[in-house]
């Protein structure tokens, strides 16, 4: 059989779609990666931001603190939207801000503001930060209050007024952070939701390209799976993340397995696009030289349509099964002399395709000897 590499070379690829039409199609991966963002923190936003204010009202109505600055700064970044809201992290950061505050607070009132003073408060803080906790987080944040001290003018409240205030906006994030438990799965479960979403997409692109003969709409399915890959990425990243907070966080140990599933199948689903991206480049040629099989739309289709079942069982933490025996069926009818008898150049996409099937197949949860046993022998 002649090789796989006919066509046009990659860099050629996506030359026919027009430049504006190219930009919208990455503007909408950007959107629909942005828009999950957004809804996988918006929660650990909002919590945050009502935790600053409460901090801030505290230290204006109940200390009477002209502008309790610190108490709002020491609430949003012991909180923020990060996952990792165990009360060891909580305490690191609300503690750095307090350490540095007062040490910043000592040295103004002591020998006042200026260079070395800078210098002198930075290191100070940051040996006891060092002194007092392991962690990096703490000494970070304790530097960089107490410079934020010695540089800021002093704001009523008494000699420990700054001090007091991010005393206030530490405990304020610790009740949260008590009293508000978040689930390490929901956050990486969105972006994956998501980022599975872009690949079903490019199939469903592709498929369309190939049933109409479309070069255009083959080029839009390559566009959307090249800037699809900062949202695999992003899944990537948040499903190690929390994998790895779960190791540390006693009462979400019971959660492992899922978020350990998640990290495969993230790369499991990288690899699903890269294939993809191959696949859909190939498929520009032989488009245009009118040389594509009947059956292998109709194939790309049914892959496209397990992918959106694979998103919403992931999405939802359920098992995968109707997207696993979906493509189990169409492994079995993936074999290039018969939906491509004497044509090259779509049993080379065939051949392509029974990869990435393989790969979707591992990523709902089938054994990789099961995955590539299910396909036709060559």
């Amino acid at each position: 059989m002649t090789p796989v590499g006919g066509g046009r070379p990659a860099a050629d690829a996506g030359g026919a779609l027009p430049a504006r039409a190219s930009l919208q199609l990455h503007l909408r991966s950007r959107v629909r990666a942005g828009w999950a963002r957004v809804r996988s923190s918006w929660a650990l936003i909002l919590q945050a931001s009502v935790a600053a204010g409460l901090a801030y009202g505290i230290g204006l109505y109940v200390f009477g603190h002209e502008m309790p600055f610190f108490a709002p700064v020491a609430a949003w970044l012991a909180l923020g939207f990060s996952l990792d809201r165990s009360v060891r992290r909580v305490a690191e950061l609300a503690g750095g801000v307090a350490i540095g505050v007062a040490a910043g607070d000592l040295v103004v009132h002591v020998i006042g503001s200026g260079l070395w003073q800078m210098a002198l408060v930075l290191a100070g803080s940051a040996l006891v930060g060092r002194f007092l906790d392991r962690g990096p987080m703490l000494t970070t944040q304790a530097g960089v209050q107490a410079i934020v001290i010695v540089g800021l003018p002093q704001i009523g409240g008494g000699p420990f007024g700054r001090w007091i205030d991010a005393v206030v906006g530490g405990l304020v994030a610790l009740a949260f952070a008590l009293l508000t438990p978040t689930d390490p799965r929901r956050h990486p479960r969105t972006l994956a939701q998501a980022a599975v979403l872009e690949l079903a997409a490019v199939l469903h692109l592709l498929a369309r390209g190939l049933r109409r003969g479309s070069v255009e709409d083959v080029e839009a399915a390559l566009l959307t799976g090249r800037a699809s890959q900062p949202a695999l990425d992003e899944w990537r990243d948040a499903a190690r993340s929390a994998a790895e907070l779960v190791r540390l966080a006693p009462a979400h140990r019971r959660h492992r397995p899922e978020l350990d599933r998640l990290v495969d199948e993230s790369v499991l689903l990288d690899r699903a696009m890269r294939n993809a991206r191959v696949l859909t480049r190939r498929s520009v040629a032989a488009v245009e030289d009118e040389h594509v099989a009947p059956g292998l739309a109709d194939a790309v289709e049914s892959a496209a349509q397990a992918t959106d079942d694979l998103a919403t069982a992931i999405g939802t933490g359920h098992d995968p099964r109707p997207a696993r025996e979906r493509l189990r069926q169409l492994a079995t009818a993936l074999d290039p002399y018969v939906l491509a008898p004497d044509d090259w150049k779509s049993q080379s996409l065939v051949l392509l395709l029974r990869s990435l099937v393989v790969d979707l197949l591992e990523a709902a949860g089938a054994p990789a000897g099961d995955a590539r046993a299910a396909l036709p022998e060559l």
